[in-house]
């Protein structure tokens, strides 16, 4: 029974059925100072896997020692990663987490349990869990409910353990693959990212789990494609183009949760900006969820940034700017920020608002109920990785693979020898990007299974056709397999640290496919990689390029699929694919002057461009409709189009629409994306795709600073590609120039119908 003294029987904070408001104000008024600072921070604690109820924190040699007895008794705000640090068996990690969460709430002079987080961005991060497609997959399927279904399924398997929070989706836009991080990303356009991220969002906080975005905002945009790399980008360039994924995720996916990045926006990191983690986020977009630092993000202040004297000032930076809770563990925010409390340096404002926001995050989680009672589980075995989350990983897999370049070499023929060759053929880590169990702990920890049956691509083939060999440098057609292995900080070539100083493929593998070249036997590229690599300097001497992007436990009998003709390509560039290494940074997204022009010697045309991507079918698009040729600039129009498959084969067309904007106020991208629709046809069936396309669509940050929609005439482009137009309408918009805000309309709605 918790103690008469603290009037906790009648307390106001412990009834479900009165207003969260008045229920966190209640706590917050019976709280000491210590105990509302305990309440900001995590703890990381690490996997016992003797099962044996003990807690151990985790050792690592930025964390200082913890004092487990010291620090309980004031409460704790999160549990870090109690399933994915260390190989854990999925029941035994419930367990201990329930003993965990008992020990906190047994501890507090309260009993609030903590909050227990995980990564989530390729499926749960555990051991033994579904390992989904990458988040560039993701935008390479160009569908955002399949994403949903999936994050969906992850939310729920993670729900069911115990954890509350997960730390995804990564909504930065990639703006130079060079970055070791691109693998994280959706892609290199903002809306695709936008519309992608956010039904990821959508997907996890309908399973109950709180989604965090990451990272805010402009972490892609560091010079030269390096990790922690300065961005030096204008208020424009943020605005338009790194921004508006967070902004649609907060306001249409209700995301919970906003981590802080680790970069430095014109010289103020992001865990200091306080017009970008107060003034965009909170006053302006008015998001009331919490916001997380980046893990150890609050104490890179001091010993990184240089902008904060100690750790007690780090601790009062990053609360003054928005941060609420520092990841992965208590560095700052406890006796350093205690102590500058007590020297009269901190604000004692700043640790009810951010304690404020912290409980009520817990509240609605239920965690401040009287009948909480932590997850159990007496179950011998937890299977992380059922049938339905295999298919459904098969499922987004076979939807991202990219059909690049095609001379009709594929499919295979079912007679023909095939010899398949490389150093990822037969490889089941090719399939897995950086923040995936295998790569992210598992390799850290010697003889540790992958967990999850992983079929390489040569055994996926060979399950496909009977003249599959390694061996035969005779056959009729060689597979040459290519690409990355995942890993933190060099552990790989891509992925969190392992950033590339060009775009030429890894170590030796140029003189692998040379060699393959070199006899002239119709040679396939597979690459099964987290960034687009150059492949100009090749590409008219293959017979095809298939592109997979970590395609998950899946990805081989996706890719096998795509080669045998079993599935019909349908996936899209969702970045630019360059000709040359050293013509980045370069994305499709960027004005005239950005593109090959006369006045450089510098060619930065793609090899192949963003939304490229072939079938095995053909598709026409005709009878194309406009409501009406103007717009007022806040109305909208509908344009359609009819789509046929002409082929023999049922096959996806992804119809994207783009705008261009002949003339304005500031120089303009020449094309971007403003609404896409995949759509599946069977022989001879069509479809009409109608958008909706509101006028706020065309807006950009003006000359004054401020997003606005301005009258005149625009091309709305019906394109296969951002550089393959199939129709061009020109509509004019008419009337006042207008300023628009956050509750502007962000996306186009698509409508579909029997064609003719």
């Amino acid at each position: 029974m918790l103690t008469d003294d603290t009037g906790l029987d009648a307390a106001v904070w412990r009834d479900p059925s009165r207003d969260p408001v008045d229920r966190v104000e209640d706590l917050l008024a019976r709280m000491t100072l210590a105990e509302k600072v305990a309440q900001l921070y995590g703890v990381w604690i690490g996997a016992d896997p003797t099962d044996s109820g003990e807690v151990a924190p985790f050792q690592h040699e930025l964390i200082d020692p913890l004092d487990w007895d010291r620090l309980l008794p004031l409460g704790l705000g999160q549990i870090t990663r109690p399933f994915g640090t260390a190989p854990i068996d999925a029941a035994v990690g419930a367990r201990q987490l329930a003993v965990i969460q008992a020990e906190v709430v047994a501890a507090g002079r309260f009993g609030i349990p903590a909050v227990a987080h995980e990564e989530c961005l390729n499926g749960f991060t555990s051991l033994g869990a579904t390992i989904f497609p990458s988040p560039l997959a993701w935008g390479a399927a160009f569908d955002p409910a399949l994403v949903e279904r999936m994050a969906t399924m992850i939310g729920e398997t993670m729900r069911g353990l115990g954890i509350h929070q997960g730390l995804a989706p990564v909504l930065d836009v990639t703006r130079d693959p060079r970055w070791g991080r691109t693998e994280e990303t959706i892609g290199e356009d903002p809306y695709l990212v936008a519309t992608v991220g956010t039904a990821y969002v959508r997907g996890l906080e309908t399973a109950g789990i709180i989604a965090t975005l990451k990272h805010f905002a402009g972490y892609s945009g560091s010079r030269a494609g390096r990790n922690f790399g300065p961005v030096g980008v204008g208020p424009r360039e943020f605005a338009d183009v790194f921004l508006p994924p967070f902004e649609l995720a907060v306001r249409d996916g209700g995301a919970r949760s906003v981590m802080h990045s680790y970069a430095e926006l014109d010289g103020v990191p992001a865990a200091a900006h306080e017009g970008l983690l107060t003034g965009i986020l909170r006053d302006t977009w008015g998001f009331t969820g919490t916001v997380v630092a980046d893990y150890f993000g609050v104490t890179f202040l001091h010993n990184s940034h240089h902008v904060a004297a100690d750790r007690g000032d780090a601790a009062r930076l990053a609360l003054r700017a928005g941060v609420d809770v520092e990841l992965p563990t208590v560095q700052c925010f406890g006796a350093p920020l205690l102590a500058a409390l007590d020297a009269g340096a901190v604000d004692e404002a700043l640790i009810d608002r951010a304690a404020r926001r912290v409980l009520r995050q817990k509240c609605e989680l239920g965690l401040l109920d009287p009948q909480w009672t932590p997850t159990a589980t007496t179950a011998e075995r937890i299977d992380l990785d059922p049938p339905a989350g295999r298919a459904l990983a098969r499922q987004l897999a076979e939807a991202s693979v990219v059909l690049l370049a095609n001379d009709g070499t594929l499919p295979l023929r079912p007679d023909a020898t095939v010899a398949v060759t490389g150093p990822f053929a037969d490889d089941p880590h090719a399939m897995l990007g950086c923040y995936t169990f295998p790569r992210h702990v598992g390799i850290h920890h010697e003889g540790t299974p992958i967990g999850v049956e992983i079929p390489t691509l040569l055994d996926a083939l060979r399950a496909e056709l009977p003249q599959v060999t390694t061996t035969a440098w005779s056959a009729d057609v060689r597979v040459v397999v290519l690409g990355d292995h995942s890993g933190l900080f060099g552990a790989g070539t891509s992925g969190e640290g392992s950033d590339a100083a060009d775009l030429r493929l890894p170590g030796d593998q140029e003189r692998v496919l040379l060699d393959a070249l070199a006899d002239g036997t119709p040679t396939v590229l597979v690459l099964l990689s987290g960034r687009p690599y150059a492949l100009g300097a090749y590409a008219d001497r293959l017979a095809a390029i298939v592109q997979a992007y970590f395609p998950g436990e899946e990805g081989g009998p996706a890719v096998a699929g795509v080669l045998s003709g079993r599935v019909n390509p349908s996936g899209r560039s969702p970045v630019s694919v360059p000709r040359t290494p050293g013509g980045q940074p370069y994305t499709y997204l960027a004005p005239a002057l950005a593109h090959a022009s006369p006045v450089s010697t510098v060619d930065p045309t793609p090899l192949f461009p963003f939304g490229h991507g072939l079938s095995y079918t053909s598709f026409a698009w005709d009878d194309v409709e406009l409501s009406s040729p103007t717009c007022p600039t806040d109305g909208e129009v509908t344009l359609s189009v009819r789509v046929r498959n002409t082929g023999a084969r049922a096959g996806s067309e992804v119809v994207q629409l783009y705008l261009h904007d002949p003339v304005a106020q500031v120089t303009r991208p020449v094309t971007r994306l403003i609404g896409y629709a995949k759509v599946a046809l069977a022989p001879q069936e069509a479809v009409t795709v109608a958008f909706t396309v509101h006028a706020d669509l065309s807006s950009f940050t003006g000359l004054a600073g401020h997003r606005v929609v301005e009258p005149g005439e625009l091309e709305l482009r019906l394109c296969a590609s951002s550089s393959e137009v199939r129709h061009t309408v020109r509509l004019d918009l008419t009337g006042e120039e207008r300023t628009v805000d956050h509750t502007r309309r962000m996306t186009t709605p698509v409508a579909y119908s029997a064609a003719a």
